[in-house]
């Protein structure tokens, strides 16, 4: 017989009955019923129960014996009476009766109860992370993220693509993230970067001729948390395609992303090809340039209804260059008037100078704003937002930026609130022709709003006769619920398309060359038309598993304060390591006495 183990604790059935076996595991937990003891006995597998009867030798031992304790038992499988069947574990229909048991490792008191339904506090749950990753949640959460890539490496491969390495230690490059810079001990004075992503690497494969790449790609920014983002690390499953056009890209992206969410879900997933919204449409309808689709809200610019309108407070707001976002919701008629005040703190909350509103209720129409409206323009409130009975419209008027990012708050909040959410499904869609180029208020002049490297729809012929805000690029984002996986774009691989892109947005030939030299130079030798994406691994297990916090779904996070608990990392070096390193600290005057003492 093995030393440890003839099964696993998730192994054993009915079938097995009378069956010598040994298992080992953590004791998950115990039960004393004083003539007898119960050990839930927990491994990778799953849990089986142990009993412990009073005239076995270690009877006395196992009932000091602490939770997480490591033990081999040896013993006969027996079928439980059918009153005392288990249904909710997969070896419910047995237990193990301890013949022997031998204590390979005593646990000391666990700062964490494992057992229990509560996550207990962040920071004692990752500085003890190997112990919270005992617990099933964690630990199924960690292996799906490993099917999950897996099925991602096979669906790639399927797809033709080659899985290739890029460097981790590279040179710094404005990617719109802060680097980590590692110093050189051989260069002094000179330091590499941690890659925020492999973007000029893969572009670099595609000049050299490898025509599909992928990679589940580790990225280092540093940037500060957030719930759908892990500071300091991430990975993504990064892609780039030789002669393609954005629609061939999205078709892969497509059958991948549907097959992976088919393969580890049971919820409702959207046919292919996935919903195609063009970014200005994305901003009024939604609010936001990642729509969670399950709401069934899609606003209404109404904007023009104010042009003449008696109502002063919307119509110098037009007359100023903004815009008024209509926002109407189904059957809500008779929310209490402590709901509709709710609703206007929170946009003023958003940044809003308030909320108007216009209720339909049977033959009435009522709201705060209802006096200074004409017949007609009533009329076309109502024609525009399909309004019907028992319906409520609420109005935002602001720039469009802050209308956008205002009433995109106001469709979510409404959602969540009113229990409007579609439940146990997974709603993707495409997000499209974003704008080339901004306007920077503070700066006032045109700057890049998206990728820089993205070819402009038009070529050249674009860049040099339209205006620069009118000029769309051929850039996406692929979004599911709200959350956005992966942005992407068609290259521009143009020099001329590049030097003159960039010069629009202020740049000339020297800084653009002084800046990605590497890119640049390659061009000059044959650069295919090429175009990629880079869908987040975190964020898909995320959605996979049902979890709101990333976190859950990474093996060993850091707190979002970019610390690891667990190895007391990040810490100082040593006085010797700064010396190979040529390196002298200028800490910040607080931080340099708490150093000293």
């Amino acid at each position: 017989m093995h030393k440890y183990r003839t099964h696993t604790c998730g192994e054993l059935r009915s079938e097995h009955d009378g069956q010598d076996v040994r298992l080992s595991g953590w004791v998950f937990r115990k039960r004393d019923h004083g003539s007898l003891l119960f050990i839930d006995l927990r491994d990778h597998y799953g849990i089986t129960q142990i009993v412990v009867q009073p005239d076995a030798p270690f009877f006395d031992g196992c009932q000091h014996l602490r939770l997480e304790s490591v033990i081999t038992v040896t013993g006969q499988v027996e079928a439980r009476a059918e009153e005392v069947v288990n249904p909710k574990m997969p070896t419910g229909e047995i237990e193990v009766v301890a013949a022997e048991l031998v204590v390979e490792s005593a646990s000391d008191p666990t700062p964490l109860y494992l057992p229990g339904e509560e996550d207990g506090p962040e920071d004692q749950r990752l500085r003890y992370r190997y112990l919270d990753l005992r617990r099933e949640r964690l630990h199924n959460n960690i292996m799906l993220r490993s099917k999950v890539i897996s099925s991602i490496r096979q669906r790639m491969v399927d797809h033709g693509f080659q899985e290739f390495q890029t460097p981790i230690l590279t040179c710094s490059s404005p990617e719109g993230a802060r680097d980590y810079l590692v110093p050189s001990r051989v260069h002094p004075g000179k330091f590499y970067a941690l890659p925020q992503a492999p973007q000029l690497f893969k572009q670099l494969l595609m000049v050299a001729g490898f025509d599909r790449y992928f990679q589940i790609a580790p990225c280092f920014r540093d940037e500060d948390a957030r719930a759908d983002r892990s500071p300091g690390e991430f990975y993504q499953l990064d892609i780039e395609m030789s002669f393609v056009e954005q629609d061939e890209l999205f078709a892969v992206l497509e059958d991948v992303l549907a097959g992976l969410f088919a393969e580890f879900s049971e919820q409702k997933i959207d046919q292919t090809p996935f919903p195609r919204i063009p970014y200005a449409e994305a901003m009024v309808k939604y609010g936001s340039d990642k729509p969670d689709l399950r709401i069934p809200i899609e606003m209404v610019d109404v904007s023009d209804v104010f042009t003449d309108s008696g109502f002063n407070a919307f119509k110098s707001v037009v007359d100023g260059g903004g815009v008024v976002r209509a926002i109407p919701v189904k059957g809500i008629a008779g929310q209490s008037r402590s709901f509709f005040d709710k609703m206007v703190s929170f946009a003023c909350e958003q940044g809003g100078k308030g909320l108007a509103y216009l209720v339909w209720n049977g033959e009435k129409v009522k709201g705060p704003i209802l006096k200074f409206l004409s017949e007609e323009e009533l009329a076309t409130i109502v024609e525009r937002c399909k309004v019907e009975d028992q319906d409520v419209v609420f109005f935002v008027s602001d720039k469009p930026k802050l209308a956008s990012s205002i009433s995109g708050a106001i469709r979510t909040k409404l959602g969540e609130d009113l229990d409007l959410i579609e439940k146990d499904v997974f709603h993707f869609c495409w997000v499209v022709d974003f704008p080339m180029f901004e306007f920077d208020e503070e700066t006032k002049s045109v700057i890049f709003s998206h990728n820089p490297f993205s070819m402009p729809q038009g070529g050249l012929e674009a860049l040099e006769s339209k205006d620069p805000l009118d000029i769309l690029a051929f850039q996406y984002d692929i979004v599911c619920n709200g959350v956005e996986l992966s942005s992407g774009a068609i290259r521009n691989h143009s020099l001329d398309v590049m030097y003159k892109a960039f010069e629009i947005a202020g740049y000339d030939h020297s800084v653009v060359e002084e800046q990605f030299p590497s890119l640049l130079n390659a061009f000059k030798y044959g650069a295919p038309p090429h175009g990629g994406i880079a869908p987040g691994i975190d964020r898909i297990v995320m959605l996979l598993a049902g979890e709101t916090n990333i976190r859950e779904v990474i093996a060993f996070p850091m707190n979002q304060r970019a610390q690891d608990l667990m190895m007391g990392s990040p810490n100082e070096a040593s006085i010797q390591q700064l010396r190979e390193l040529h390196l002298k600290l200028n800490l910040p005057k607080k931080q340099e006495e708490q150093s000293n003492n």
